[in-house]
């Protein structure tokens, strides 16, 4: 939690500026501290989080939660490093500064070389507000790789919003982050070799959002899917498509000979493709024939939490109870569309 005393100080400073930097009513070196403000208030340090090693090349510092609080520090989405003969690509940087810096600390603990990349699987800030850590560990020249789509996100109204809530959702705890936007893009068929390792890039249109990048690294046969599929959580679809997922998964499944998925958000599994289809089929599938039979959305919900395949998910799934009734809404407006 953030200390009172820091909050308090923030507080006063930020209500300074605000009240008292564009009416010219404080001295000029109160104005300068009201300034430096957000450069020297930060959120706590991060603790040090397990550590899975999921193949030979790939390691992958693991978030436990699905969801950020102020007791998590914001910690809710997967870490992955790819260790290659030539230094550490890394997959998705969490949701802080902080964060990061934690994840830095523990790639030390398997290997003294350099990162000589990152690459974010998409624009949604828990996956990218890490950046700034390996910029600053790993100097300013380090790519970072993203989909086009997601670069501009970040660079735009994607950048500003994830960094302010994720300040909100911990009380703070992601305080002095900075968003570092993506500098180098990349597509579908982006083929990376570095070193010893190849990671090939695969993109398939609208799914978790329009501009995910999945990550194979080749010679393990290991598939970073980001939030394409997640395990044991429930998806976040503001921004995505049920239909469009499906075509992803089916579409990864045939391009890849991936013997293991990681997803963002949960524990890497061999079978997490088909259990992120299932309850995206149970999903979808219930909406669109409540669409088809003329039902309301509240009939909808009712047919979807019946189907097998969706009850199956309930019980283990984060986030479910709060959430599930408004993703049925999301799969009812896109089955609507689709009717037309």
């Amino acid at each position: 939690m953030t200390d009172p005393r820091t909050t308090t100080r923030r507080t006063w400073l930020q209500r300074s500026a605000a009240l008292g930097l564009g009416l010219g009513l404080l001295s000029p070196p109160v104005q300068q501290l009201a300034r430096a403000a957000d450069d020297f208030i930060r959120g706590p340090d991060v603790p040090d989080q397990p550590l899975m090693r999921l193949s030979p090349r790939v390691a992958m510092v693991y978030a436990e939660d699905g969801f950020p609080t102020p007791e998590n520090l914001g910690m809710m989405a997967n870490i992955v490093f790819v260790l290659t003969s030539a230094g550490v690509v890394v997959v998705d940087t969490g949701a802080s500064k902080q964060i990061g810096e934690m994840a830095v600390r523990r790639l030390r603990t398997l290997t003294a070389q350099p990162v000589v990349a990152l690459i974010n699987t998409h624009y949604h800030g828990d996956h990218f507000l890490g950046n700034e850590a390996f910029v600053q560990a790993f100097g300013p020249a380090l790519p970072i790789y993203a989909h086009p789509g997601t670069r501009a996100r970040i660079a735009g109204t994607a950048g500003s919003l994830w960094h302010s809530l994720m300040e909100r959702w911990t009380n703070g705890a992601t305080l002095g982050t900075q968003v570092v936007v993506p500098n180098r893009e990349a597509g579908h068929g982006t083929a990376l070799r570095v070193g010893d390792t190849t990671l090939r890039l695969h993109h398939h249109g609208v799914a978790h959002t329009e501009a995910d990048l999945c990550v194979e690294i080749v010679e393990d046969g290991v598939v970073c899917v980001g939030d394409v599929a997640m395990n044991g959580r429930i998806a976040n679809m503001d921004d995505g498509s049920y239909l469009g997922t499906l075509r992803c998964l089916d579409a990864l499944e045939r391009d890849t000979k991936a013997r293991l998925w990681v997803p963002g958000h949960g524990r890497a599994s061999a079978t997490l493709l088909a259990e992120q289809r299932e309850l995206f089929e149970g999903i979808y599938r219930g909406a669109e024939a409540a669409v088809k039979a003329g039902e309301s959305p509240d009939q909808a919900t009712a047919r979807v939490l019946a189907d097998p395949r969706v009850a199956r998910h309930a019980a283990s799934t984060q986030g479910w109870d709060s959430n599930i009734g408004k993703y049925i809404s999301l799969a009812y407006l896109e089955a609507e569309k689709e009717a037309f």
